[in-house]
C-alpha cells in the first residue's frame, strides 16, 4: 500500500488556507473524499458557512466553541478552546485510523506547535497513522524538524511593490 504524502503550505503570505481548499476541490473533482479541520479560527465565519455547503464530498469540522479567533480571547476561554483543540487532534487521528478520506487538511495546526498547545512530538505522531491518506499541513511557520516531516513545502510569501 502507498503511503499518503504530507503537504506543507507556509509563510507569511495570505492564501495557505485557500491553497489547501484548492487542493480539497481538486481531490473532489477526481472522486476523492476530503476532511478539512480547522484550528484556532473560530466557529462564526462565512467561510465556513460556505464550506459546509460542499459536503459530503467536503467536510469541514471544528471543535471550538467561540465565535472569535483564538487570540482574541481572554485566557480562561483559551484554557477552555486548548481542551477542544485537542479533542480536534484525536478527532484527526481517527479520521486517519478510519480511511474516512483520501485527503485531510489540518488548517492552522502549525500554530498549534508555534503555541505550544501541540508539541512537534504530537504531529509527528499523527502523521504516522496516515495510511495512504495525504494530509496538508498549514501555518505561518514551520521550522526544520517539523519541515522535516514534508514530502513537499509550499512557501507562501508576501512582496509588496512600492507604489510611488
Amino acid at each position: 500500500m502507498a503511503k499518503g504524502l504530507v503537504y506543507i503550505y507556509t509563510g507569511d503570505g495570505k492564501g495557505k488556507s485557500s491553497a489547501a481548499l484548492g487542493r480539497a476541490l481538486q481531490a473532489a473533482i477526481e472522486g476523492k473524499s476530503a476532511v478539512i479541520i480547522r484550528f484556532l479560527k473560530g466557529n462564526g465565519s462565512k467561510e465556513a458557512d460556505f464550506l459546509r455547503r460542499m459536503e459530503p464530498e467536503i467536510k469541514l469540522f471544528s471543535f471550538e466553541k467561540s465565535d472569535e479567533s483564538y487570540e482574541a480571547l481572554s485566557e480562561e476561554k483559551k484554557q477552555e478552546e486548548i481542551v477542544n483543540i485537542k479533542n480536534e487532534i484525536n478527532f484527526a487521528k481517527k479520521v486517519l485510523a478510519t480511511r474516512e478520506c483520501d485527503l485531510l487538511i489540518l488548517d492552522e495546526v502549525l500554530r498549534l506547535v508555534e503555541k505550544e498547545i501541540v508539541s512537534v512530538e504530537d504531529l509527528k505522531a499523527l502523521l504516522e497513522c496516515r495510511g495512504d491518506t495525504d494530509i496538508i499541513l498549514t501555518g505561518a511557520k514551520a521550522g526544520d524538524d517539523i519541515c522535516g516531516l514534508a514530502d513537499e513545502i509550499s512557501r507562501i510569501e508576501t512582496f509588496r511593490k512600492e507604489i510611488h
